[in-house]
């Protein structure tokens, strides 16, 4: 395992890659609306990230070993879909929840975060389930301090999970992420306190926990990419881009219209 350890230079072009990607989710919020399709959010979020931003969709085209090329520029995850949900034609309806996760390449530097919407009016347990990973995550970046483990911040993130009756997804994680999209170290959302590895200053990493309402087992979709809770129970996510400090943490893409920080965590 090879950690990159970001210099002064690299943080600075992180900072504008990552306030860039909170960005466009602030553009979009307006337009997730019951009747738009997910292909018309991806559309309307490309042209943002490439006119008005003069950024890249890291997503657009990406095609890890095993994988085909995927084909749109964000992901669309709704309801029991839990990641890598691809647009297309579908309407969202009153009721749903969606995830829209946002990659951004400024100046060869990666911006990733992910933000959760409800559709008109959801159900009380979807925007419970919302609200919980909500927490979950940011419970998780509280851990983040050199000298911290990543086994802090997967312990935090499932314990709050399994306390309010939900389980964690195992198979997809966070990640080191600067000049390439996926960097060492990976971040499970579970785990042991002061397991795994030493936290230092200057590494940048996502936290990014899936949460399903149901069991963790999951399947992958035809399309080769849209993850899907096995019991087809709802699944949400939510993920920022955190630096870690000499003191502590930062978040590098918070944005204006980013949702305020839990009490719990404050």
């Amino acid at each position: 395992m090879t950690i990159s350890i970001k210099n002064d230079d690299d943080i600075k072009k992180m900072r504008i890659a990552g306030r860039l990607a909170g960005e466009v989710l602030d553009y979009i919020e307006p337009f997730v609306q019951p009747g738009v399709t997910t292909d018309e959010l991806d559309r309307l979020c490309h042209d943002y990230m490439v006119n008005v931003q003069h950024c890249i969709p890291a997503p657009l085209n990406y095609a890890p070993a095993g994988h085909v090329p995927y084909p749109k520029s964000i992901c669309t995850s709704i309801n029991q879909q839990i990641c890598h949900g691809v647009p297309s034609d579908r309407q969202l309806k009153n009721g749903d929840i969606v995830n829209l996760d946002i990659t951004t390449i400024k100046d060869g530097y990666h911006g990733d975060t992910s933000r959760m919407f409800c559709v008109g009016t959801p159900s009380i347990q979807a925007r419970r389930l919302c609200e919980v990973t909500y927490d979950c995550m940011w419970r998780g970046i509280a851990q983040v301090k050199p000298g911290a483990t990543l086994g802090d911040i997967g312990h935090a993130i499932q314990k709050h999970a399994e306390a309010s009756g939900y389980s964690v997804v195992r198979e997809f994680c966070g990640h080191g992420i600067g000049k390439n999209f996926h960097e060492d170290p990976q971040v499970l959302h579970y785990g042991r306190p002061g397991q795994g590895l030493k936290l230092q200053a200057g590494m940048i990493f996502t936290i990014e926990p899936m949460i399903n309402a149901g069991k963790r087992d999951i399947r992958q979709m035809g399309d080769g990419w849209t993850i899907v809770t096995k019991d087809r129970s709802l699944s949400a996510q939510w993920e920022h881009t955190i630096l870690v400090t000499p003191t502590g943490y930062e978040v590098l893409t918070i944005s204006a219209g980013s949702p305020v920080i839990p009490d719990s965590v404050i």
